[in-house]
């Protein structure tokens, strides 16, 4: 009984702001004291999403984007998942040999910390010279940003596991591979879960970036391309849809993690690295 209680008072301050924002949105649109093509209505907003969904014939919608929302959906999760999965297999991998190997560290960590330095717009000339237009620009950019956050996350757990933990792992006669799979990685393992975490959100607005350039199809393209409609009512739903987007993939994210040997919430985690510029 109290859990549910607790439960739903959770649900309700959750809501509270969002309804709050949307009341005084409702109020303003309804007296017209911001003109319809800065600030559309609600229901406006509400009209032209379930047309992108949907399918439908109003304005502007009919002929471009009616009926498109998967097609949108389907190329950015694409385009967010390659680069996500390339900066996770090379970022975990290259924070543990960082975090436990001084050599390492001194190898490549300058070269890391000066590249993350740098924007993440200063690349896209560079990208584009590289490798055009399209899918290929787009995954870098998106491997790239989300690479710094799940190295130096990753770095930072490996580091903070007490030495004396390991000490005495193998005092009691545990093996290099135990030590490091049921000692080491279970303790850097919220650390680690937090960097992938915070690289799929970077992943997720770095794909805007990656597809205003040369590419039909992606809900950044969409965002992108609503400027020739010369109203935000499309930029918004873009954006609506994009953290919608998001907050599923999160979503997803933290269910996988749950499987993961050593799993712990993430929450718990004392701090956390954001590595990636914008």
């Amino acid at each position: 009984m109290q859990k549910s209680r607790n439960r739903g008072l959770i649900i309700l301050l959750a809501a509270a702001l969002p309804t709050l924002i949307l009341i005084i949105w409702s109020v303003v649109s309804a007296l017209r004291l911001v003109p319809e093509y800065l600030i559309p209505a609600p229901w406006t907003l509400a009209q032209a999403m379930f047309v992108l969904i949907f399918g439908g014939n109003t304005g502007n919608y009919q002929r471009l984007y009616s009926g498109t929302f998967h097609l949108h959906a389907l190329a950015t999760l694409g385009r967010v998942g390659t680069g996500f999965a390339l900066a996770v297999l090379i970022g975990i991998p290259a924070g543990v040999a960082s975090g436990r190997n001084n050599l390492v560290a001194t190898a490549i960590d300058p070269l890391v910390q000066a590249f993350r330095a740098v924007p993440g717009i200063a690349w896209l000339p560079l990208a584009m010279l590289w490798f055009g237009v399209g899918n290929q620009l787009a995954i870098f950019l998106i491997g790239l940003a989300a690479f710094f956050p799940v190295y130096l996350n990753t770095l930072h757990g490996m580091r903070a596991v007490p030495e004396h933990w390991l000490e005495a792992a193998r005092m009691l006669g545990a093996s290099r591979w135990q030590v490091a799979t049921r000692v080491l990685l279970p303790a850097a393992m919220p650390a680690i879960e937090t960097g992938v975490r915070m690289a799929l959100g970077v992943s997720c607005a770095y794909v805007v970036l990656g597809e205003s350039n040369g590419v039909t199809y992606g809900l950044g393209a969409l965002i992108m391309d609503s400027r020739n409609l010369g109203g935000a009512t499309l930029m918004l739903v873009g954006m609506l849809c994009m953290a919608l987007f998001g907050c599923a993939l999160d979503w997803c994210l933290m269910r996988l993690l749950r499987f993961v040997p050593g799993h712990r919430p993430a929450t718990r985690q004392p701090s956390a690295v954001n590595g990636a510029r914008a």
